[in-house]
């Protein structure tokens, strides 16, 4: 596995210090490369973050909640902001529900009825118009990630897609209201900077309610 991800080193080296030194090399390049993504997409998405946390800030004050999803490492992102969300580090906690935290049920969808139905079918069951569907994907096509937003989107649903390279069907399709596109062709540096985007995010619509005095329902 080291090979794959650090080609660079020979396993036949006897000798760790030129080594430690290429990985070191290696680590602060990475380092530095997503740092200057995250500074970068914050400052591109600035005003569509902006928007999209005035959205959100609004459902929130009218008693909505918050439904996220997204697979393989999305998966945990979405469970992530679901927990800022939820217990922030300060703040007032605002309702969020992760569709990936309930294996029974996402495997019991993925069974019966489709892999590409597991975030719409749990949207009809739960979800009502005013909540807020939030959902990740690093290449913007996941076909369950299309579809979960399709049916939000018919039910009266805010939605929020992050996706990475270039925003992909996420982007083009037209049924999400707000797509924030981490412009990368890493899908490591991608997530990286999704999880800044999501934590900007939050930060807002926390910044929002408080300013605005609004309670939430």
């Amino acid at each position: 596995m080291s090979d794959f991800l650090y080609p660079f080193i020979d396993r036949e080296e006897r000798d760790a210090g030129p080594l430690l030194k290429d990985l070191a090399r290696s680590a602060e390049a990475k380092a530095a490369t997503s740092e200057d993504l995250r500074a970068s997409t914050l400052a591109a998405l600035a005003g569509d973050l902006a928007a999209a946390a005035a959205a959100m800030t609004e459902r929130f004050a009218a008693g909505g909640r918050l439904f996220a999803f997204g697979n393989g490492g999305s998966s945990t992102d979405a469970a992530g902001a679901v927990a800022l969300f939820v217990r922030p580090p300060h703040g007032r906690g605002l309702p969020a529900r992760s569709l990936v935290a309930d294996l029974a049920v996402l495997t019991a969808l993925a069974n019966d009825v489709g892999y590409e139905l597991v975030f719409s079918r749990q949207l009809i069951s739960i979800a009502e118009a005013g909540d807020i569907a939030l959902g990740l994907s690093t290449s913007g096509n996941s076909p369950n990630l299309l579809r979960a937003f399709t049916d939000a989107r018919r039910l009266g649903l805010l939605t929020v897609g992050l996706a990475g390279y270039g925003g992909g069907t996420m982007a083009d399709d037209g049924t999400i209201d707000h797509c924030l596109v981490v412009h990368s062709q890493s899908i490591h540096r991608i997530q990286e900077t999704q999880s800044a985007v999501l934590f900007d995010l939050w930060g807002r619509v926390r910044r929002n309610l408080e300013d605005g005095g609004a309670s939430v329902r």
